[in-house]
């Protein structure tokens, strides 16, 4: 791609509503433009990182098993009203009147809709355990959003439900979407831990939330420094100053506690018969007799992700995105783009790295290095090549890596090496 060609809508200036660096550097950067308060336009940059965060969470669901399904966002009331969640659920649940007078919600969860298709069809006990996810926009009518799209009104999340025959059979597909959501945040990068949390509104009996480390983060986390415990404080029975929880012994025994903030990215839970019995989901066992089946339900915040991972990831000049999601790996910068041998120098180099595979942006604006430079650092591409008068005719490339700060005077193949071996 060249930088001429992409809508890239960049900016100096921070936002005056905007808190969290990754809400002033998304809008910086021009990877996303508000609408209204909580719902946001996602620009081609932006968008692209969306899709990338996408396509590590698709493919590690595919190789789970579980099978991609689209549900509508717009649900009829009547099956909130049969889970009774209608009223239940809170405001945050927006409700709505169709020309004929008929109730309906925007979706910001999808458990009654998913039992409404299972148990529409004839389903036998030997094809369970049956794992259906989508990737699909919600809504929930925050009071107060803030933070960009760390907490919107809309949003793009992937939920999954599963459905067993028994209590056992959903441990083992807990299990398994708890053993893939560990490959999705190893893949992404991210450094996360699992917590142990509290179902609010969802429901269920056992509940645990994967979270990103920041600073920026809205809940308060208590970690063992010498195991895996690790809790959301609101699940901890101390009705005192959390704050207190440092250096008190951990819960399971080992290690003292630390205090962290996390960001959730992630939630899963068991929800045994608690929507299946109120919705009639059910079939008939090996012996024939009609049973309530148990259910899952596992969420990850796609587009929470992607601020997410800016607030783990950024200096003061802008991000520097995980290999996994950066919108390129490499931006050769041209320097002077009006000298047709500098450009051809440039654009061999580009064509070069298309053809390695990588995915690789070409600066070819007639605009000052010094904005170049910047905005290289804002967007927050991994890697980039700087091509001069000075340099244009060398058979090595000046290469910057940005994560670890340093210069050096590579060939094409080793560029592609290093590239390669980070991805």
């Amino acid at each position: 791609m060249y930088f001429s060609k992409i809508f890239v809508p960049t900016t100096r200036e921070d936002p005056s509503d905007a808190e969290l660096i990754s809400h002033k550097l998304m809008i910086r950067s021009g990877m996303i433009k508000k609408t209204a308060a909580g719902i946001y336009n996602w620009l081609p940059l932006g968008l692209k990182i969306l899709k990338k965060v996408e396509d590590v969470v698709r493919r590690n669901m595919n190789l789970s098993g579980a099978q991609e399904i689209l549900m509508p966002m717009v649900q009829p009331a009547d099956l909130w009203l049969e889970s009774n969640r209608f009223n239940e659920y809170g405001k945050e649940l927006l409700k709505f009147d169709d020309r004929s007078e008929r109730k309906f919600v925007l979706g910001p969860t999808h458990e009654e809709v998913v039992c409404d298709i299972f148990r529409s069809y004839p389903v036998s006990y030997k094809q369970l355990p049956i794992n259906l996810y989508q990737i699909q926009t919600k809504f929930r009518d925050e009071i107060r959003p803030r933070f960009g799209v760390m907490r919107s009104r809309e949003f793009i999340m992937k939920d999954a439900y599963s459905f067993d025959i028994n209590t056992e059979g959903l441990q083992q597909s807990y299990n398994r979407m708890k053993s893939t959501y560990i490959k999705i945040f190893d893949e992404l990068g991210l450094n996360y831990r699992i917590v142990k949390a509290d179902a609010g509104n969802i429901g269920g009996d056992v509940s645990e939330e994967f979270h990103i480390l920041a600073d920026s983060g809205e809940d308060l986390l208590a970690i063992s420094d010498k195991s895996d415990f690790a809790a959301n404080v609101e699940v901890l029975d101390y009705d005192k100053d959390p704050s207190e929880l440092a250096g008190k012994p951990s819960p399971d025994g080992i290690g003292t506690l630390q205090l962290k903030r996390g960001i959730e990215v992630g939630h899963i839970f068991q929800l045994g018969q608690k929507y299946s019995e109120k919705m009639d989901v059910n079939l008939k066992n090996e012996n024939g007799d009609s049973v309530v089946l148990s259910m899952g339900c596992y969420g990850i915040g796609i587009s929470r992700i992607v601020a997410a991972a800016i607030e783990q990831n950024y200096t003061d000049e802008g991000m520097i995105w995980p290999e996994q999601i950066t919108p390129f790996q490499l931006n050769i910068i041209c320097l002077d783009p009006k000298n047709n041998e500098v450009l051809d120098a440039c654009k061999n180099l580009y064509k070069l790295m298309k053809k390695f595979g990588i995915d690789v942006l070409l600066d070819d604006r007639e605009i000052r290095a010094g904005i170049k430079f910047s905005e290289n650092e804002l967007l927050g591409i991994p890697y980039s090549v700087v091509i001069s008068p000075n340099n244009f005719n060398s058979n090595t490339y000046e290469f910057n890596d940005r994560r670890k700060g340093k210069k050096n005077n590579f060939s094409a193949d080793d560029i592609k090496k290093i590239i390669d071996g980070a991805s």
